[in-house]
């Protein structure tokens, strides 16, 4: 248990560092490039987590539904394969769409953080954000 605690750990490092790291560059260099970064996060990130939560509770429930008795039940050859998915299904809908909606609150919250920065690195208002 401790050796994959601190492998996952391990491994979370440099996501959790570019979370934090990459906003404020790109804050710093240019807020229309931040805001653009953040558009994208949500976007592609809400979509993500939407659909992992959705398919890893599709996956365990075709297990159980096949556990009923439906297609051959327990021991099938389908139930073989619903356990294959479901191995997927439990950590797509247990933790990684939701670490995903907390990797948008993290982008999110660490630019907010970094607003005073950005608008003295930017000489005042910024009166040309959004302005396309």
């Amino acid at each position: 248990m401790t050796i994959s605690t601190n492998a996952a750990l391990r491994e979370m490092l440099l996501p959790g560092i570019l979370a934090v790291v990459i906003p404020v560059i790109l804050g710093i260099i240019d807020v229309n490039i931040l805001a653009g970064f953040l558009v994208g996060v949500l976007a592609c990130g809400f979509l993500m987590s939407v659909y992992m939560a959705n398919a890893g509770g599709a996956w365990d429930n075709a297990k159980k539904y096949i556990e009923t008795g439906v297609h051959g039940g327990k021991g099938s050859e389908a139930h073989k394969a619903a356990v294959v998915g479901d191995t997927i299904g439990d950590p797509y809908k247990d933790t990684s769409g939701p670490s995903i909606n907390i990797l948008i609150k993290v982008v999110t919250v660490v630019s907010l953080v970094f607003v005073p920065l950005f608008i003295s690195l930017n000489g005042g208002l910024m009166h040309n954000m959004f302005m396309f």
